[in-house]
């Protein structure tokens, strides 16, 4: 049996985000070694959307596919971008004409790797439904590899779990991002389906969720917007590290990374 030795980076926020990456990623390659890199990248910008310029260290890095989510839209330089990167994915189930790629099937060794994006719809944008526009995209993507991986981008941790189940036996990995908030339900389905709600962010955890703690207070407390900053310090690269059979497409075993290790203060 041989296996494809994959490493999912969690949303990656901003400028902290980023240049954790750059600092502690060659140790982290040679700790896990991956065969493939797969990193969302929808916050890489500021916060907000990507560009050129910080895919481009994500490729420098290693990452051979970019995922996004609904933030890919917040800026106009983003919406340029991933008309130009087919390996800068969006969101499958956006509307018919939505500028940008849902999916990447990616040439490996002797076989191929597919990339899914989809969002979620609970408690976001009303777009189309994920369920039934990746049983379409399966139905092409399987007629070229069995490994299939999906970043469900999504707010609710019940979609998530239904997409995974839905989809078990049928793809390699459902992984869950936009919560930011990284879970412990790592898991293969009993189909060969890994399953997790969250990966959880590369970014500053001494916030917000990225974002700057008192802004984010502000926004709770007086119901206005608040201006969106993206917070410096805690960073640390949240993701998954799994491994998949090259010919079944089944998931064989999970790992989540954390690193640098959070520290507890006990005192």
């Amino acid at each position: 049996m041989s296996q494809i030795s994959i490493l999912f980076i969690g949303d990656v926020i901003g400028k902290p985000g980023l240049d954790c990456l750059q600092t502690f990623f060659p140790s982290l390659k040679q700790k896990y070694n991956p065969d493939f890199i797969i990193a969302n990248g929808e916050n890489a910008n500021e916060g907000k959307g990507i560009t050129k310029v910080e895919a481009d260290i994500l490729y420098g890095l290693g990452v051979s596919v970019i995922t996004g989510g609904n933030h890919t839209w917040d800026k106009r330089q983003s919406q340029e971008y991933i008309q130009t990167d087919k390996r800068a994915l969006r969101p499958l189930n956006y509307p018919r004409g939505t500028h940008g790629e849902g999916y990447a099937i990616v040439p490996f060794e002797n076989t191929s790797i597919a990339v899914m994006n989809l969002q979620g719809r609970t408690f976001m944008a009303a777009i189309d439904c994920p369920f039934r526009i990746a049983e379409w995209a399966l139905a092409k993507i399987k007629k070229e590899t069995n490994i299939i991986i999906i970043d469900f981008h999504a707010e609710a941790t019940a979609e998530k779990i239904a997409l995974a189940y839905f989809f078990d036996g049928k793809v390699s990995m459902v992984l869950g991002t936009h919560t930011h908030v990284p879970t412990a339900d790592e898991r293969i389905l009993p189909g060969g389906t890994g399953f997790i709600t969250d990966v959880g962010m590369t970014g500053p955890y001494d916030s917000v969720i990225g974002m700057k703690t008192q802004a984010a207070i502000n926004r709770f407390l007086y119901q206005t917007p608040q201006k969106y900053e993206t917070a410096q310090n805690e960073v640390h690269i949240c993701g998954l590290f799994f491994k998949v059979d090259s010919e079944t497409g089944k998931t064989t075993s999970i790992e989540r990374v954390l690193f640098p290790e959070f520290t507890k203060n006990l005192e």
